[in-house]
């Protein structure tokens, strides 16, 4: 009896081990290798950085959870979040009807408008007829590139680039006439040297293809992630937390409308 007791007690403290270990292990937060000032922004050291990670962060702090900013290529974010590569996807995702077909999004965290830029002193009528001929750059795989596709597939030349990084070099160098990019992200951009040339063009009209803000990207199945992200945005958006956090990056509120 005292075996078998032993044997019990034993096997009982190997599976509160076990369910310990499981529940120590790290939230896997994606984020795409390359940076997006200023919402994600990785130093010199590989320590990432920004709003978005400062967020994030806080949020898993509010829900009493470990998390890990782990680094993804941002075409292939989607699969690593269905294949268990990575548990949440926290990288400027916009919540679209198409994207909700194969993964759940959180509440929307941030919403933001998007910018044409084009060099000072251009001259640029933005409408479809105005853009005939010219060749307008945007970031692949977002809501921008959608909008783009959406209003400008006749007659004028679009290029897509994986990385911002890329369609700013290209439109500091004149190799196209005008980009679209996230309005906060134009603005930094803008101020900084590298972008010392250029302007912006005015912002994009309200369109359903940028849909209803930004949220957390995460498998349909994980309902109760779901329920913790949003009810841990919610008190951030009350509790003045989420303000605080914002307002060591822009001049203006993100917060989702």
């Amino acid at each position: 009896m005292k075996t078998r007791l032993l044997s019990l007690c034993c096997a009982m403290s190997f599976g509160l081990l076990a369910a310990g270990a499981m529940a120590a292990a790290p939230l896997k937060i994606g984020v795409a290798a390359e940076p997006y000032p200023p919402f994600s922004i990785k130093n010199s050291n590989g320590q990432w950085s920004g709003f978005e990670v400062e967020l994030v962060n806080r949020l898993c702090q509010e829900m009493k959870t470990q998390c890990q900013i782990t680094e993804v290529a941002w075409d292939g974010i989607i699969p690593s979040l269905q294949g268990k590569k990575i548990d949440v996807i926290f990288n400027s995702m916009s919540i679209t009807p198409e994207r909700q077909k194969v993964i759940a999004f959180s509440k929307p965290y941030y919403y933001t408008d998007a910018m044409f830029v084009g060099a000072k002193g251009s001259k640029l009528d933005l409408s479809p007829a105005g853009l005939h001929g010219k060749t307008i750059g945007v970031q692949s795989s977002t809501t921008n590139a959608n909008f783009v596709q959406k209003r400008y597939a006749q007659g004028v030349n679009i290029k897509y680039y994986n990385t911002q990084d890329e369609l700013n070099a290209d439109m500091a160098a004149g190799r196209i006439d005008v980009m679209l990019l996230d309005a906060l992200a134009a603005d930094l951009y803008l101020s900084s040297k590298d972008g010392a040339n250029l302007e912006s063009k005015g912002l994009a009209p309200r369109d359903p293809v940028f849909g209803p803000g930004i949220g957390a990207g995460l498998r349909k199945q994980d309902v109760a992630l779901k329920q913790q992200f949003d009810a841990a945005i919610g008190k951030l958006l009350k509790n003045g937390s989420y303000d605080a956090i914002q307002k060591k990056y822009f001049k203006i509120s993100v917060a989702p409308k």
